[in-house]
């Protein structure tokens, strides 16, 4: 059984890694799930939950990824939310 709670955690972590973003609430209540929005739009926000099999999808029922590529699910949210990735070092 896959921990969705230790993926949601992981996929915040992920999400921090992009600049734009800003995580503004993680639940893990039933659904856990993370929220998330860009940080200079009120309106550019979403939910994700991670279900039983791996996948990270929104509030509206896009499939961004699987928790076999957390960075990958995440780049996608942040196309989403218009934001652009923390510039690598």
């Amino acid at each position: 059984m896959l921990d969705t709670l230790s993926c949601l955690e992981r996929f915040a972590a992920a999400i921090r890694l992009h600049a734009d973003l800003s995580v503004q609430r993680i639940s893990f209540g039933d659904p856990a799930y993370v929220y998330v929005r860009n940080r200079f739009s009120s309106t550019l926000a979403e939910t994700v939950t991670c279900s039983q099999d791996g996948r990270f999808i929104t509030s509206w029922g896009y499939r961004l990824g699987t928790s076999e590529n957390i960075d990958g699910a995440a780049a996608r949210l942040a196309f989403l939310l218009a934001a652009l990735p923390t510039p690598q070092v």
